[in-house]
């Protein structure tokens, strides 16, 4: 609700969360006969998340930045 987005938009960016068991969600009834609405929580400290995210980030860089030595040392000889 928070976030101002539609339920397929949530959907889409919560299934990386997922596949990594980052969060954990339960159904709450709303009353009537409707689906019940999903409550996400994050089962680890968001500190873990950002540190994965900046690990490959990291490791994408440090293979850019060797693809870019051999370019260096292909044009130096």
């Amino acid at each position: 609700m928070g976030t101002n987005l539609q339920q397929p938009e949530v959907s889409i960016g919560m299934r990386t969360l997922r596949e990594n068991n980052w969060v954990n969600e339960r159904d709450v009834k709303v009353g009537g006969k409707g689906r019940p609405m999903k409550v996400y929580k994050l089962g680890v400290p968001i500190g873990e998340i950002i540190k994965h995210y900046e690990d490959v980030k990291n490791n994408e860089a440090a293979k850019t930045m060797q693809a870019i030595q051999r370019l260096k040392d292909i044009a130096a000889t």
